[in-house]
């Protein structure tokens, strides 16, 4: 069992600056081998001076694929609407080759958001 997680923030790209307001639309994905660990909902109002994480998107699957997988689907259904979040950042490096080989070290991300986010 390989289990991934990734942790969605309010954040505003690239400068990864805190995106506070209220959630107008909210809705978790689901389903075999995916969880949302989260206490936001439609309505909620994320304050200027918080932790950005608003939540933690938990995947497992019997192999790296499966488990990319079942991300790359959970990613697609979850929906946070009236703020900035890291969301599409992760769509974004779910697309990239050394991500899904597990190509990578710990100064790769680094060496990408320079790239492509300059």
């Amino acid at each position: 069992m390989l289990f991934r997680s990734i942790r969605i923030n309010a954040e505003r790209l690239p400068s990864f600056s805190p995106s506070p307001g209220r959630i107008s639309q909210y809705h978790a994905p689901g389903g075999l081998g995916v969880r949302m660990d989260s206490a936001i909902y439609d309505g909620y109002s994320i304050p200027p001076y918080y932790d950005s994480l608003i939540g933690k998107l938990i995947v497992h699957g019997r192999d790296r694929p499966e488990a990319l997988s079942r991300l790359r689907r959970a990613l697609g259904e979850l929906v946070v609407d009236g703020i900035d979040t890291t969301v599409p950042l992760f769509h974004a490096l779910l697309g990239e080759e050394d991500v899904l080989t597990g190509n990578y070290d710990i100064h790769w991300l680094e060496h990408w958001l320079e790239t492509n986010l300059g």
